[in-house]
């Protein structure tokens, strides 16, 4: 059985006149070029530790099958805005699983993406637990409610954004949260 135990979170944009080379530079400007993702669901594992991203990226060898929850989103529209965004929701009691959300928006910006993904994950994490909460309050007073029934300690997210290329280039931008033993 494999458990992940230590998790970091990166983001990346790339620009180029083919797709997939687009996703190439995202994942470079991200640092985990050299892996060999196997993209996974949103769960945080138990007792799992949040690292740096540069102590995490030590921890990568060329090749290797690194496990990761990544949110992509792509353009070659003008002008056109993307993001991508990871949001995290991590409970009280390290024995409990916490929760990832990808949203992959166009026409959001970082901050309104970011507040959504966060939304999604730490909603998730409290219907799991049981905290009771109204659905159509605003994020910021769910967000009190969370962390003041003490089972939800922190939430936050990791967003990339950007603007298509003026002159049509493909545009990726990703969010990833990379999974290490």
């Amino acid at each position: 059985m494999y458990v992940p135990s230590k998790i970091f979170f990166t983001k990346g944009v790339g620009r180029h006149k083919e797709y997939l080379t687009s996703f190439e530079l995202a994942l470079r400007s991200a640092g985990i070029e050299i892996c060999n993702l196997v993209t996974v669901s949103s769960i945080f594992p138990t007792n799992c530790k949040r690292i740096t991203k540069e102590d995490g990226l030590k921890e990568l060898t060329p090749g290797q099958i690194t496990f990761a929850v990544m949110a992509r989103n792509s353009t070659n529209e003008p002008n056109r805005l993307i993001a991508a965004s990871i949001g995290v929701a991590i409970p009280g009691d390290n024995n409990q699983y916490g929760y990832l959300s990808e949203h992959h928006p166009f026409g959001e910006t970082e901050k309104v993406a970011g507040e959504y993904a966060e939304d999604l994950a730490a909603t998730m994490l409290a219907t799991t637990l049981g905290v009771e909460f109204n659905p159509d309050t605003d994020w910021s007073e769910r967000e009190n409610i969370y962390k003041m029934s003490g089972k939800i300690v922190r939430s936050f997210n990791i967003t990339q954004s950007a603007e298509g290329d003026k002159n049509g280039l493909w545009t990726t931008v990703i969010a990833v949260g990379i999974l290490l033993p």
